[in-house]
This record gives structure tokens, sequence and C-alpha cells, in this order.
């Protein structure tokens, strides 16, 4: 069993930055992948970006240039560096942790933390 802590979330302006971390207790093995989702209030969840245990990321096409993922496998904690942010970044943010064993997946989820940006 793996749980998910965020934090960081807040109320940021228009081109202000905001970095999200989020901390996984338990077990993490070197196949799980970790990631951000979003969920912006009556749209679905959409997946912004992943990482690897060894490093490789993928961004969704509107966070690509602004937004940068980090990993600490030290420390089972993943960061998400934030720039440039714009209203249509406003969402709750939850981080994800998956893993993939044979044809099997399991996805564990944290609570969310509000990222709101306004003026």
């Amino acid at each position: 069993q793996v749980q998910l802590v965020e934090s960081g979330g807040g109320l940021v302006q228009p081109g202000g930055s905001l970095r999200l971390s989020c901390v996984a207790s338990g077990t993490v093995f070197s196949i799980d992948v970790m990631g951000w989702y979003r969920q912006a209030p009556g749209k679905q969840r959409e997946l912004v970006t992943t990482i690897t245990s060894g490093g490789a990321t993928t961004y969704a096409d509107s966070v690509k240039g602004r937004f940068t993922m980090s990993r600490d496998n030290a420390k089972n904690t993943v960061s998400l560096e934030m720039n440039s942010l714009n209203p249509e970044d406003t969402a709750v943010y939850y981080c994800n942790l998956r893993r993939v064993f044979g044809l099997n997946q399991v996805n564990y989820w944290g609570q969310g933390t509000r990222v709101t940006v306004s003026s």
C-alpha cells in the first residue's frame, strides 16, 4: 500500500510560479511511474506530467516549457515546478503513482492540492 501526500498549492497571480510536492509513504518500486494529474471545475481529470525512477519525463502539450517535473528516489518524493502560470492552470492537482506488473495495473492517488491562478 502506498499513501501520497501533496503540498504546495495556493493562490498565485497570472505569470507567477508555484512548486508542488508529493511524498509517498510505503514501498515504492523502481518500476513505479509517478505523475501529476489535474482536474479543473467542470472538466475531466487530465494527465499533466509523468516521471520514471530513471528520470524520464512526459508532459502535456499545454504545460511543456512551463512545468518541470523532478523525482528524488531516495526520499520517495516528486516535485512539480510550475512557471508562467495562467488561469487555465487553475485546478486541483493530484499526485499519482502507477504500478504495472504483468497485465495488471494499480493506481494510487493523493488527496489533491488546489491551485488557483487569478489576479
